[in-house]
């Protein structure tokens, strides 16, 4: 047979197989007419080089097996030589693997470094390093408008005042003029602690790393397009969100309600995780001491400081 019928039944190129001819481990009969001339034998090794390409064993160590075909076994690692080049292939496997653990090593410290860099809780020995909660999974489940929220819209804000990361007490019926932005999120997550089970699975629970990083790099933009001032609200204590504002070098203060007193307050939509109740994510933009606008749900959460920014800019004259 021609080379191209033996490139086709056999599922290389024509180049391949020349290839393999220079290697001599084909060796093609030729005709009176200089054509190479194919056999069945021949389409049994290239597709037993082919088979071993794929196991990441190297044309050029396929030799052994082809000749133990040769000798007529019926199986090209019936002989002793192909058991060695299976152990070469495995030895050779085994010393990347071994780079590449190496390498990964370097890297984890790297980032562990990195991770904790700004934190005032440090690694401990042995201790894996923190997810990257800036990064979102592709799949993160979308929040359903479930109507909680329906009611906020216009509503006044109680008397209640909450601890602020800076040790200041905020008091949130006397916000001042102007438009504050308040967005309430359930947990951020920090160095060296597990956010509860199946966090990601739960429509609208994870992003909080990266909701806060949004308003934190879009700080000034919603400043100059009308807010007066930036809060992020939480369930967590202040110690703990202190912490993520030191990390993530966040411009704005953060709010601690452990008790969720807001919520009771305003009925604010909560979820459950972990054994923990927290608050679903939402943003409030208050002015005059009444909710002027609601977002809810918000989805994606790192795209959200945007989607603020966006509605302050339309609404920037509205009286």
């Amino acid at each position: 047979m021609r080379i191209g019928e033996l490139a086709r039944r056999a599922g290389v190129t024509t180049k391949a197989v020349r290839y393999y001819e220079s290697l001599g481990l084909l060796a093609p009969v030729r005709l009176a007419n200089g054509y190479r001339d194919y056999d069945e034998h021949d389409v049994r090794l290239t597709r037993e080089i082919r088979a071993l390409g794929r196991l990441g064993i190297p044309v050029e160590a396929t030799r052994p097996f082809l000749e133990c075909l040769g000798l007529g076994h019926r199986h090209s690692d019936d002989c002793p030589a192909a058991l060695a080049g299976y152990r070469d292939a495995i030895d050779e496997l085994t010393q990347r693997i071994e780079g590449l653990t190496a390498r990964r090593a370097v890297l984890v410290a790297h980032l562990h470094e990195a991770a904790h860099r700004n934190s005032r809780f440090s690694p401990a020995d042995g201790e894996e390093p923190m997810t990257d909660y800036t990064i979102l999974p592709a799949d993160l489940p979308v929040p359903e408008d479930d109507g909680a929220a329906a009611r906020l819209r216009g509503a006044s804000l109680p008397q209640l005042t909450l601890h602020a990361t800076d040790g200041a007490m905020i008091s949130l019926e006397a916000l001042g003029a102007g438009r504050t932005v308040l967005y309430i999120y359930p947990l951020t997550g920090r160095p060296g602690t597990d956010l509860p089970e199946g966090w990601d699975t739960i429509p609208g629970a994870r992003g909080c790393t990266a909701e806060a990083c949004g308003f934190r790099d879009h700080h000034q933009d919603l400043l100059a397009a009308g807010a007066t001032q930036v809060y992020g609200l939480s369930s967590q204590d202040s110690d703990y969100q202190r912490e993520v504002t030191e990390r993530l070098r966040l411009p704005f203060r953060m709010l601690s309600d452990p008790a969720r007193r807001l919520g009771r307050a305003l009925d604010l939509p909560t979820f459950t995780a972990g054994g923990l109740t927290l608050y679903k994510r939402l943003t409030l933009i208050i002015k005059n001491n009444m909710i002027e606008h609601v977002f809810y749900p918000v989805f994606p959460p790192d795209k959200h400081a945007d989607q603020v920014l966006a509605w302050l800019s339309d609404n920037a004259h509205r009286p």
